[in-house]
């Protein structure tokens, strides 16, 4: 799979971590990470929504000033970047190799910088119709175990046969189904793929969506292991990060974490008596708060609950925005990162603290993962935007201001 220049490449990164001595004392091992390791990573880590997708390529917004934000995260000290490459829809990019090349060398010139960071790439719970015109590479059949085809990903055939979740986002636009084959050749083929631009975490979205026909995990189990088997030699250091969304609490196959850690949106709640007012408030719809499961890491090492990301997502606007309901997941009407979108550059700052605090506080297997980018929705019909944390100037002029105030946060918590 790997071409004898990107094994080059590895070799000299390994170099280049090596020499830095220290700098790299958190990456994983062969054998895993530890949970101290693991924390630390948790506790630098950001939102940037396809960082590594440059222009015309993002299929969220337009996202520019890319060298700004290696900036920033050298600035801040990020050690973990979040859904920094994925696809929704518009599949067929993947056959264009400047879109992999340079996210490729994105990732090469943040490690130069700091060969510690982790990228993470997203194996979401979407695909299209596009996938038809993507070849299979023999090296997925020969991930998963099964002859090689000379064919392209048949759409068709990552569907449930019982019609569920069938044009769930749109016409054409489907969850697929694990227990299909088709989808784990689908999932194989991205992860490889991103792994082979330098990723080595994967987010593997909504999990109870995609395994709609997978009660008992048997069948994600079977899948998780063939993705840490391609790992072990199509990563620098022959592990990969996996998370998802939780909404159970966890994914447990027996009484073992079939994921490196859990991750869900924080759910805002909406006070209505203080406008565009939100907080944190365990028991709140479905909050992860003290729900995390606990199990036998993939690391092997054991924790009574599991540790957690929780971020600011983003999944649209409501049918009644500017309004509050504190029974709905919607913060004032919004998806969480649009609701802090709006707010004044002094609450946004100040609620990064609380939240971070908050969550500290009152379960400290959670870690609050940093909004840096994200896509907004102001309203049906007005323009995607992008959310960005980066202090504003002439190489980021829609920066907001924020990125100061994680780098506070994360070096006041490194000082207790």
């Amino acid at each position: 799979m790997r071409s004898n220049t990107q094994r080059l490449a590895i070799l000299l990164l390994a170099s280049l971590i090596l020499c830095t001595g220290l700098k790299a004392q958190h990456l994983p091992t062969k054998n895993g990470i530890s949970l101290k390791n693991l924390n630390y990573y948790l506790d630098h880590a950001v939102t940037m929504t396809e960082f590594l997708a440059v222009d015309p390529y993002a299929s969220d917004a337009p996202y520019p000033n890319k060298e700004d934000d290696i900036r920033l995260i050298k600035n801040i000290g990020a050690k973990f970047i979040g859904r920094a490459i994925y696809r929704w829809g518009g599949e067929g990019i993947l056959k264009n190799e400047d879109f992999l090349a340079k996210g490729k060398q994105l990732v090469q010139q943040v490690h130069q910088n700091d060969p510690e960071v982790i990228f993470q790439a997203a194996l979401f719970e979407q695909i299209s119709q596009q996938v038809n015109t993507l070849p299979i590479p023999a090296w997925a059949f020969t991930a998963l175990n099964i002859p090689a085809e000379q064919r392209n990903f048949r759409y068709d055939d990552m569907l449930n046969l019982k019609g569920k979740l069938v044009d769930h986002w749109s016409k054409g636009n489907s969850v697929p189904d694990i227990t299909r084959t088709e989808t784990q050749l689908w999932f194989i083929y991205l992860a490889g793929t991103y792994m082979d631009m330098g990723c080595e975490a994967l987010h593997l979205g909504q999990i109870a969506l995609i395994g709609m026909e997978d009660p008992d995990l048997s069948q994600w189990a079977a899948f998780i292991q063939k993705l840490r088997n391609l790992a072990k030699t199509h990563t620098r250091n022959h592990w990969v990060l996996l998370d998802a969304h939780t909404p159970s609490g966890g994914m447990l196959y027996k009484g073992k974490s079939l994921l490196d850690f859990n991750s869900f949106p924080l759910r805002v709640k909406s006070v209505p008596e203080k406008p565009t007012d939100g907080i944190l408030e365990i028991g709140f719809t479905d909050a992860l708060f003290k729900r995390s499961k606990g199990g036998i890491s993939p690391s092997g090492w054991k924790a009574s609950s599991m540790p957690y990301l929780v971020e600011l997502d983003n999944f649209g606007i409501s049918n009644h925005p500017g309004v509050p309901d504190t029974t709905v997941i919607y913060p004032w009407g919004y998806d969480e990162i649009s609701w802090f979108y709006q707010q004044t550059e002094t609450y946004r700052n100040n609620w990064l603290r609380y939240a971070d605090k908050w969550i500290g506080d009152n379960d400290p297997n959670g870690h609050l993962q940093m909004p840096v980018t994200r896509v907004v929705t102001l309203g049906y019909k007005k323009p995607r935007l992008k959310y960005r944390a980066n202090t504003r100037s002439e190489n980021c002029p829609d920066g907001m201001n924020d990125e100061e105030t994680i780098k506070s946060i994360w070096q006041q918590k490194k000082l207790k």
